[in-house]
């Protein structure tokens, strides 16, 4: 493998100064290789030494030809590149993507990852490198080997990292650096910006007292979590710990306090393949998004590849990897997930020359999504982990940062006892019934009507979870799955934010618990706007089941959101607890709904299925979705929410976007 290396970079370096190329490809391969000679100096470079202006220097070249109006003329662009390379566009755009992985590769020292990136350049500029220009067809069929034939290293890498705690890169420079010096934070290789050093920065103001108080917070929620499932945490000895950079004063505290429960952290990153991603999300730790639209564009470049083969190949290397490793997966308890917020809110353009997955690919990607669940499932059981979510603000959210970061650890640490007592006068008031009608006020049209379970025996029984500060952080709501047959109706939201991107005027139609229909204006054209939905809420399923009805009662996180002005910019962790959410996909109970679950005054919580998820027992595939997706309306939209009882009468719980149900007067006070 070093051969091969030095082989590669030796011919990488000679790229610039050859003219063997004709254009306007040429211009391709000699930005792509002095981007590539960049990342081999870093991986021969141990960087010691290096002052923080030239680290920051170093990371903001890395990542310059992404970011701003270079955007416009990167070849990253899929628009640009194929207005510069005509047919192949779509092809480099592939390319450019897996290459800037090197930046990642370089700061690991990964050799292999490395060399194999550098060998995928080197054979497409191979092909290049002739007296005739090679047929699209054959660039595609390099790309398309590339990924076939690394598929199973690359899971089995995706695999490990996220499962081994020796797999210790992160980790040590968590425990290792002086955090103190913000220079640890270009050792990751991520995109650093004002956001990460920001919070850096403001984390070192603070005492190490509160620093624990935060960790603790979130380290007490995943116990409690094991706890409140009634599942055994001694057997678990790893926990996976997903966070964004310029948080590890906290995530060093945490870590010390999970060892004293007997769980080694498991810290991996976002993957850089495509080949073991979906979509634009990132799942591990991360540093800052340079170009949301970048990763956008990107989001779909798997229908490069993505076709029967493929899938099986997947599948096979998912299904050995964790074969391999069943004996971690075994003992793994689960993630322990730090959001962060307050970033500009992101509109995507839409661009028809970005690689997008067609009718057929979407198919085998909600095939790709079942099988791939189910795997996991076999080694990671539902009903044995858990998980815990907390969120804090980055300093892009606006000038009084320090102001709403301490209100956010405020709601963040909310007296759950209190709280506790008032959700359960909510769900008692709810157990009397099988339906309830919620509608929006003024410009909402929301009109639903939802189908509760029928209690057999309602003093062992309910319908709704009270949940607490533990796995869902912060405090905040009750939750049931509806039944499907008879719930139906019009969710209307002005506007949210889902998964980082906007939905202005998002209307989904409800029929038999299903969405039958559904628009937002976010775009000129009703396609675009379809397609929008299609995308990244419906995720190409013809139909998907509301899989959850909530009623949240965070009036503190509401309040104060209105007071800083930030309720475009929460993320769906708090935006849920602060008014009734829907969420369409799987249930809360996914894959562990044959698992019992008791509220705290003891009665089992029975709505834990679906008519989707009941067909499990015949046919597991049918039964999930991989999505699960919260859109919530904000009280000031929220016209009334009534329990409709067996004889026609209606109790409210709302009314104007006001709790009236005797005993939630605690839910007003921040109003006033």
């Amino acid at each position: 493998m070093i051969e091969r290396y030095e082989l590669a970079k030796m011919r990488v370096s000679q790229i610039p100064g050859e003219q063997a190329v004709a254009q306007p490809y040429l211009d391709f391969f000699q930005k792509a290789a002095d981007f590539l000679i960049k990342t081999i100096q870093i991986m021969d470079d141990k960087g010691d030494g290096l002052s923080f202006e030239a680290l920051k220097e170093r990371n903001q070249m890395l990542y310059q030809d992404i970011s701003g109006d270079n955007y416009n003329v990167s070849y990253g662009n899929p628009s640009y590149a194929k207005k510069m390379l005509g047919e192949y566009g779509r092809d480099f755009t592939f390319l450019y993507g897996e290459l800037r992985g090197a930046i990642v590769y370089a700061h690991e020292k990964d050799l292999w990852e490395m060399t194999v990136a550098l060998e995928l350049f080197l054979e497409v500029y191979s092909a290049f490198d002739q007296e005739e220009i090679p047929e699209e067809k054959v660039v595609r069929r390099i790309l398309y080997s590339y990924v076939n034939d690394y598929c199973q290293d690359m899971m089995e890498h995706h695999v490990r990292s996220s499962l081994d705690p020796e797999m210790d890169f992160a980790v040590k420079i968590i425990m290792e650096a002086d955090l103190s010096d913000l220079s640890y934070l270009y050792r990751f290789g991520e995109y650093i910006s004002e956001n990460e050093l920001g919070s850096a920065r403001f984390l070192n103001t603070l005492p190490q007292e509160e620093i624990d108080a935060m960790a603790r917070t979130y380290t007490e929620g995943y116990r409690i979590g094991f706890i409140n499932g009634r599942k055994d945490i001694t057997k678990k000895k790893t926990v996976n710990i997903r966070y964004n950079l310029g948080f590890e004063r906290m995530v060093r505290s945490a870590i010390l306090q999970f060892r004293k429960m007997g769980l080694e952290p498991v810290i991996y990153r976002h993957t850089p393949h495509v080949a073991c991603k979906r979509g634009s999300s990132r799942i591990g730790y991360t540093g800052g998004v340079i170009n949301p639209q970048y990763d956008y564009d990107h989001r779909q470049d798997y229908a490069l590849f993505l076709d029967g083969e493929y899938l099986q190949k997947r599948l096979r290397a998912l299904q050995n990897a964790y074969e391999q490793y069943k004996d971690l997966a075994a003992v793994h308890g689960g993630p322990a997930v730090i959001e962060t917020f307050g970033e500009a809110p992101f509109s995507p353009e839409s661009k028809p020359e970005a690689w997008s997955l067609s009718e057929a690919q979407h198919k085998l990607d909600l095939e790709l999504t079942n099988e791939s669940g189910q795997i996991v499932n076999r080694y990671i059981h539902g009903d044995e982990r858990s998980f815990t979510i907390i969120a804090y603000p980055v300093p892009e959210i606006g000038t009084d940062y320090s102001d709403i970061f301490r209100e956010i650890v405020k709601i963040n640490t909310l007296d759950y006892q209190a709280y506790q007592k008032v959700q359960q006068k909510i769900i008692d008031t709810l157990d009397t019934c099988e339906w309830v009608e919620i509608k929006g006020k003024g410009d909402n049209e929301t009109d639903l009507l939802i189908h509760l379970h029928k209690l057999t025996d309602p003093k062992t029984q309910t319908n709704f979870e009270n949940c607490v500060a533990d796995v869902n952080i912060p405090v905040g709501e009750v939750f049931t799955s509806p039944v499907l047959a008879g719930t139906g109706g019009i969710l209307h939201v002005t506007k949210v934010y889902l998964n980082g991107l906007q939905f202005r005027d998002l209307k989904l139609v409800f029929d038999c618990g299903q969405v039958i229909d559904y628009t937002c204006s976010n775009f000129e054209n009703e396609e675009d706007n379809r397609k929008y939905i299609e995308d990244n809420i419906l995720f190409h399923h013809p139909k998907l089941a509301m899989g959850e009805f909530a009623i949240g009662t965070n009036t503190t996180a509401y309040v104060a959101a209105r007071k800083y002005g930030i309720e475009d910019k929460l993320p769906i962790l708090i935006a849920e607890k602060m008014g009734p959410h829907f969420a369409v996909g799987d249930t809360c109970y996914s894959w562990a709904e044959d698992t019992p679950v008791y509220n705290p005054d003891g009665k089992e919580i029975i709505a834990r299925d679906n008519e989707i998820s009941e067909m499990r027992k015949d046919d597991v595939s049918l039964a999930y979705y991989g999505c699960h997706t919260d859109i919530t309306i904000p009280y000031e939209e929220l016209g009334s929410i009534r329990v409709i009882q067996d004889d026609g009468d209606m109790v409210s719980i709302i009314e104007d976007g006001r709790f009236v149900l005797e005993g939630t007067e605690m839910l007003n006070e921040p109003f006033c």
